[in-house]
């Protein structure tokens, strides 16, 4: 049998500036080896002095983010310095004096660091996990997730291995780090100012004192390997600008892009003599170019209203 708790300690009060947190937890926490300490990051902020003026939402939105991925109504999804995305890039006006606005840690994986190694000089080997709110892709509601790790993998990854019919996993990982952050925000909740929690039971997650692990960068899925980089509008303006092309991946085969331009009224033909997979296109020549893009394929003018195309050669 294996057993796991989840405690979040009351009476913790509001953080202030620069508040020590890791004598915050040793207080309110009685810590053994192996255990999970997870903060929210809205505290970690308050401590580390990222509330601001509510002054101009959109200016702190673009000056944390990299990336915009979609836009509806009021409601803007990118991708912000950390690598994370989320909604206003994770900027809050909730649980925080009116008028100002919380920002996420400058590093996350930083602060969870420092914080560990606050705690194991208080005697401890524990992991810390920063966590925040995240929407989720085809599922309503939210949860919380990982932003900063330290001191355990955030991935478990069963690629290689079999399960008990024989059959081979070949992409099974498991986002431990955010499972982790979803149990804490149960007994931590939104409203209870309870800002931090401890799961105990699974110490053997912990990593030894002084390993930290790749931290919670490893959860950002690779903008090559992301299927949904893109709001569906966002996805037609960039292919028709020609914008953002690891956005759509690798080159699809030949055969696919054939099927949908051919289908378009374009004729293909192959392209040519050499090794390298080339086609050549007949047709509404802004049309071959766009859907190019989004398959994956560079275009160049073949004369006489032709299009030449090839695979798009792999990114970094």
């Amino acid at each position: 049998m294996r057993a796991l708790s989840v405690l979040a300690p009351d009476g913790i009060g509001e953080i202030e500036p620069g508040t020590d947190l890791a004598e915050l937890v040793a207080t309110h926490c009685e810590l053994v080896d192996g255990d999970i300490v997870l903060v929210t990051s809205k505290a970690v902020s308050k401590a580390e002095r990222r509330v601001l003026p509510d002054t101009d939402r959109a200016a702190l939105m673009a000056s944390e983010s990299t990336r915009v991925l979609a836009r509806r109504g009021q409601t803007t999804i990118v991708a912000n310095r950390v690598g994370m995305v989320q909604a206003a890039a994770g900027i809050d006006a909730s649980n925080v004096a009116t008028g100002s606005v919380v920002l996420l840690p400058e590093d996350p994986d930083g602060s969870a660091r420092r914080l560990r190694e606050a705690l194991a000089t208080r005697g401890v080997n524990v992991a810390v996990v920063i966590i925040d709110t995240f929407g989720r892709a085809w599922r309503t509601g939210q949860t919380d997730a990982a932003l900063g790790v330290a001191g355990l993998e955030p991935l478990q990854d069963y690629a290689g291995r079999s399960d008990g019919f024989g059959n081979p996993l070949v992409v099974t990982a498991m986002a431990l780090a955010d499972e982790l952050a979803a149990a804490a925000d149960l007994v931590k909740g939104k409203l209870g100012g309870r800002p931090l929690a401890v799961v105990r039971g699974r110490a053997d997650l912990v990593l030894a004192p002084g390993a930290h692990g790749p931290g919670g960068g490893a959860l950002v899925r690779p903008l090559a390997q992301d299927m949904f980089a893109l709001g569906t509008r966002e996805a037609v303006l960039a292919a028709v600008r020609g914008e953002l092309p690891e956005a759509f991946g690798s080159a699809a085969p030949a055969a696919d892009l054939v099927a949908v331009l051919t289908g378009l009224d374009c004729t293909v033909h192959p392209g040519g003599p050499s090794d390298e997979e080339e086609l050549l296109a007949e047709g509404d020549p802004g049309r071959v170019r766009l859907l190019a893009h989004a398959y994956g394929w560079t275009t160049e003018p073949a004369g006489a209203g032709a299009v030449r195309l090839r695979p798009r050669p792999p990114g970094p």
